[in-house]
């Protein structure tokens, strides 16, 4: 490892760790749809690269992972991963022959040599070539009269688990059903046969096309990211141009429609919306939707982008501040490849302000008093780190803005608290520590424990606690790292209860290590609570329990291959604030008491249980009539799960579900408000009275 690199090591800390760490495979694992010719080589440089990246991941992630015959087996495993992730080109023979890498790779890595990464390569890109040749041959208006939609057969979804084809008849007719659930799809979308096949003919064309286009550098950096992953998910080896792209995520003045994208098989996923940036404020597009297509303006016209390299993708949806893009997406834990829905968002930047603290107070009758609870919302962990060098006074960032917003609401005289860190990816872990802070007399706020095994423990660092009243912390599946620390803190402190969701689960500090072409990032280090348990993989678990719209199965640390895993090290004398874990019992009962009679929650309860129905599915039927019918009773739950909900409210039933407009524009009305109720907002609201009338009411011991 050369030492020049050691020196410009960066350390990214919890900045941003939500928004890319969660995002890692960002430019990377997209790159295993398209293929090359066989005649690739490495050269000088590319076992530069690699002598390089192995260098610094033996000797400086966290995990301290040995190079032996185990991790060389587990980088052949997510290669092949990353190469046909549904196991729908490589052949049982393919793999059988590939296994003679399983202990010879870790040799290979320390000599740098790369003729494993292009011999799999290889054979992997004839088998893509011919199947896709395979495909576009039968796609004309003879084969697709041929295909019978009357038989009952299903196609498998999920075929990561599943065996590789044994034969090439047995891939020629899990091809034959792909295809025919592709026709299907676009005829139960509304197409015709006409523009069935130009949709389907333009999406495997396309994927052809970039078979030609793979270089030696591609290779090159599937198979270092392969190398990569097997230490961890958030591990990634970026080449020069992907580094480039993750300059762009950092950049808060992104012009584009503020979501962070991955690959995921043939799609293009979701990871989260930025706060404050046109996805989230638009309200339609959610985490864990693919997208399948994207159209340019009112109505420009719709591009497949199912099978897409990642970047083109970001590409097309990309473009200048004001215009719009159309996205084609199939929403979260939908299986049926027909239910997508056209999601029209104005690009604009995505500014700070627009990611800042926000506060508004409540007022919530109880008996003969009215109380006030302030809630301050915050999207994110933000620190002007310039203005903050340059000595300005008026930088901004989390905890000054935090420290103003209570200053006010003391003025307002508040009887409660409420901190509002739903989908809150992280930041800056000098504020989550300074925040936390805020709450807090003095004491240890986290443990950061690095690959050496040596433990820094951050502490409060200021004395002055901010506010020392009744305080409740909302979390959910999207609140990760910095938000976790914070939430954590406040329940080990027992400053407060933590109501919501489980969180994230990311409890690792990643940093940046240029190398000879690219970047590496690479987990450095891990975060512990001062109890002694770690933030990672497991979370938080909230004191109580809110329904979760985001399954744990697909997203989150524990939905990742190759987390590391949950445990624990020495905790810290700390001093608790009171014993208020005795108040739980009886605020979980007056919560369970309050939501049986709130339609807004039992309509989200019920709405997660039929789409966790709905993602149970392990397989397509692909005859007509049995789809038709299945996508009628879908309509009629769901009708009838909202008319339930209106009826409760006093509204009029609907008497259908009313399907979205592909030709609605996104309206920038910014004195518009939005009327949809956020009931998990109301109810932390009003835990937070109980909180304060249970906390007069009980003798609060501090410890």
């Amino acid at each position: 490892m050369h030492a020049n690199n050691r020196l410009r090591v960066w350390p990214l800390q919890a900045q941003r760790v939500g928004l890319v760490a969660v995002a890692a495979l960002l430019a990377l694992l997209a790159r295993g749809v398209p293929a090359a010719a066989p005649s690739l080589q490495p050269d000088d440089e590319h076992r530069q690269i690699t002598f390089e990246v192995v260098d610094q991941l033996l000797d400086d992630h966290y995990s301290r992972r040995p190079l032996d015959d185990t991790l060389g087996a587990q980088v052949l495993e997510q290669y092949l991963r990353t190469l046909d992730p549904a196991r729908l080109y490589l052949l049982r023979s393919d793999i059988g022959r590939f296994r003679r890498y399983e202990r010879s790779l870790d040799d290979a890595f320390d000599s740098a040599d790369l003729e494993p990464a292009f011999s799999i390569f290889e054979r992997f890109s004839e088998r893509q070539h011919s199947r896709l040749q395979w495909v576009l041959e039968r796609l004309n208006p003879d084969h697709l009269a041929s295909l019978d939609f009357d038989v009952e057969e299903e196609l498998r979804l999920n075929r990561d688990e599943l065996p590789w084809p044994e034969s090439t008849a047995v891939a020629d007719d899990l091809w034959r059903k792909r295809l025919k659930n592709d026709v299907l799809a676009l005829r139960l979308a509304g197409r015709d046969d006409e523009a069935v096949l130009k949709s389907l003919r333009r999406r495997y064309q396309n994927q052809l096309d970039r078979l030609e286009q793979m270089h030696a550098d591609d290779v090159v950096a599937l198979y270092l990211n392969a190398l990569a992953l097997s230490f961890d998910p958030h591990t990634n080896y970026l080449p020069p141009r992907d580094t480039e792209n993750l300059d762009i995520q950092m950049s808060l003045s992104l012009e584009g429609i503020g979501a962070l994208l991955r690959s995921d098989y043939e799609f293009t996923e979701v990871v989260r919306l930025i706060p404050g940036g046109p996805a989230e404020k638009d309200g339609v597009l959610k985490p864990a939707d693919r997208i399948v297509a994207v159209g340019q303006g009112r109505d420009g016209e719709m591009i497949d982008v199912i099978g897409w390299r990642l970047d083109e993708v970001v590409e097309m949806i990309r473009g200048p501040k004001g215009t719009v893009v159309r996205l084609e997406t199939l929403p979260a834990g939908t299986t049926d490849l027909s239910a997508t829905r056209i999601v029209p968002i104005t690009r604009n930047e995505v500014a700070l302000e627009e990611q800042s603290a926000q506060g508004e107070i409540f007022e919530i009758p109880r008996g003969d008093r009215t109380l006030r609870v302030g809630a301050i919302t915050l999207p994110a962990f933000y620190l002007d780190f310039r203005g903050k060098r340059a000595g300005e006074r008026g930088y901004r960032s989390t905890t000054r803005d935090v420290r103003r917003l209570l200053r006010e609401f003391h003025a307002e005289g508040i009887d409660s608290l409420v901190l509002d860190l739903r989908n809150n990816g992280g930041g800056s872990l000098e504020e989550a520590n300074a925040l936390a802070g805020l709450f807090i007399d003095t004491g240890p706020i986290v443990q950061v424990r690095n690959a050496n095994e040596r433990v820094r423990v951050l502490r409060d660092p200021d004395p002055r606690q901010i506010y020392d009243g009744p305080l409740v912390v909302i979390v959910d599946r999207l609140s990760a790292s910095a938000s976790e620390i914070v939430a954590a803190a406040v329940q080990d402190h027992g400053r407060g209860v933590v109501v919501g969701a489980g969180t994230f689960g990311k409890g690792t500090v990643q940093a940046l290590a240029p190398i000879e072409a690219g970047t590496l990032k690479y987990t450095m280090a891990k975060f512990y609570r001062i109890s002694g348990a770690s933030t990672q993989f497991r979370g938080v678990t909230p004191d109580i329990a809110f329904p979760s719209v985001y399954d744990p199965e697909m997203i989150g640390e524990s939905a990742l291959d190759g987390a590391l895993p949950w445990d624990t090290i020495r905790p810290v004398r700390y001093r608790r604030a009171f014993d208020i874990g005795d108040l739980v019992p009886a605020l979980r009962a007056d919560h369970d008491r309050r939501i049986q009679a709130d339609p807004d929650f039992r309509y989200l309860t019920a709405e997660v249980e039929l789409s966790r129905e709905e993602l149970g599915r392990d397989a397509l039927s692909l005859r007509l009539s049995t789809r038709e019918r299945e996508r009628g009773e879908a309509r009629e739950k769901r009708l009838a799960l909202e008319n339930a909900r209106r009826v409760a409210k006093g509204l009029e039933p609907l008497t259908e579900i009313e399907e979205p407009d592909p030709e609605r524009l996104p309206i920038e009305d910014p004195e518009a408000e939005d009327d949809e109720p956020d009931p998990y907002l109301a109810e932390s609201v009003q835990i937070a009275a109980d909180l304060v009338q249970r906390m007069a009411s009980h003798t609060m011991v501090r410890r």
